[in-house]
């Protein structure tokens, strides 16, 4: 069984739970999850209970598929997600992505907490992905090329759709916040970065950094998904001020702005 195949048994696994659609998918990033609690007509399916997913180890992602209605719209959420410091391949850590499209999902909201390396940034702000930077030296498409997810060579000039980014703008402006806009630079972790990686990260153009999203960015781009990417700005990275890092500070902050993020998600959801 190859990988479309496989995504194919899961979505028919899931979409026998519920008779909800999604053309809308979420997913959520550390300390972000508590969006699934303004959703109704739910279904909460754990990860290791969908053929070919597997359990979720990271602290603050619950790991689960979350089908239901937000705002009245029919989306798809990840309340939690893998990643590569957990010793997945990227073909486990993108999977979910890949069952999102056979259900149509044609827009891919993907959230973060990451660290801010831009000086005029602070902790507890929400910053906009504009472009990405691949410092992992990996790739989720590496591999067999599967034609049904998408072209062998796919371009890479607009990842996060712009439209999407002008949206999330107009939605935090209605809120009466605004949002930064930024380079995200994926990291692979578990370690937080040294001082020195930091000044060379922000050398090649970061704004912030993290250790998640773009492996999924880049698969639901390659198979024709529009992409909105957000982070949670939780912390200023390493070297920038003289204090430790910790994963308890992230989701500290991450829970601080809770009830900005859900509005924020909950208006652009409307909006699409």
């Amino acid at each position: 069984m190859n990988l479309y195949e496989q995504a194919v048994d899961a979505h028919h696994y899931l979409s026998a739970l519920t008779t909800i659609k999604p053309k809308i998918g979420l997913i959520l990033g550390s300390g972000l999850g508590s969006i699934v609690e303004e959703m109704t007509h739910k279904v909460h399916v754990p990860f290791e209970e969908i053929p070919h997913f597997t359990k979720i180890s990271t602290e603050g992602h619950v790991g689960e598929v979350v089908l239901g209605k937000l705002k009245g719209v029919e989306v798809i959420a990840l309340n939690g997600r893998y990643h590569f410091y957990d010793g997945y391949p990227l073909s486990v850590i993108t999977f979910p992505v890949r069952v999102m499209k056979m259900f149509g999902v044609d827009t891919l909201i993907l959230t973060n907490a990451c660290g801010a390396i831009n000086m005029n940034f602070k902790p507890g702000e929400l910053m906009i992905i504009e472009d990405h930077l691949n410092l992992v030296s990996n790739n989720p498409l590496i591999g067999e090329n599967i034609s049904e997810f998408g072209p062998r060579f796919p371009d890479a000039s607009e990842i996060y759709t712009k439209s999407l980014r002008k949206i999330a703008q107009d939605s935090a402006a209605e809120l009466g916040f605004s949002m930064q806009q930024g380079v995200y630079a994926w990291w692979t972790g578990p370690s937080y970065e040294t001082p020195a990686e930091i000044k060379m990260i922000r050398t090649l153009g970061a704004d912030a950094v993290g250790m998640s999203t773009v492996p999924e960015a880049l698969v639901a781009s390659h198979m024709g998904m529009k992409v909105l990417g957000i982070s949670c700005l939780t912390n200023m990275a390493s070297g920038i001020l003289d204090q430790k890092l910790s994963h308890q500070e992230v989701l500290e902050v991450a829970a601080s702005v809770n009830v900005k993020f859900r509005n924020l998600i909950k208006k652009i959801v409307k909006k699409l």
